[in-house]
Formats: C-alpha cells, structure tokens, sequence
C-alpha cells in the first residue's frame, strides 16, 4: 500500500482473469479513450469502472434464502442466588 499526495493510498494487487476478461477490458478502455477523447490505459480503465459502478450485496445472502424466523425473547429466571 502506498499513500498518494492526494490523499487517497494505492493498493496494488495481482488477478488472474481469462483472456476474455481483459478483451472485454480492452473493448471497455476503447469505449472510455473515445469518450474523454484521450489515450486511457487498462489501469485507469479498471479504476474508472471500479468507481462508477454500486456493488449489490449478493455476496451476504445466498439467492431465496429467506430471513431467520423472529425469536422471541428469552424468559427472564427470576429468584436469588
């Protein structure tokens, strides 16, 4: 990790991904070089994707899993010790 003079830190990591993940990537930076109108490397491409996309939660749930029935309370022990 690396601190950045804006403020922001730098993470660098290695992925693996399939070739045509990085074709579509490649398709993707294409698409982002003619819309700014300038050269747009993978990294930036990456990082641009990254930030203009909301991650969903659907990592937390498994799809049709329904939610734990409610539980009541437990009763309370009354007396002394």
């Amino acid at each position: 990790m690396q601190a950045l003079p804006d403020g922001e830190a730098e993470l660098s990591l290695v992925v693996r991904i399939p070739w045509e993940d990085v074709a579509r990537l490649g398709q993707e930076t294409g698409r982002l070089a003619s819309q700014m109108g300038r050269p747009v490397t993978l990294d930036e491409a990456v990082s641009y994707r990254l930030r203009s996309t909301r991650p969903t939660a659907t990592h937390a749930k498994p799809a049709g899993e329904q939610p734990p029935a409610a539980v009541s309370a437990l009763p309370r022990i009354s007396g002394t010790a």
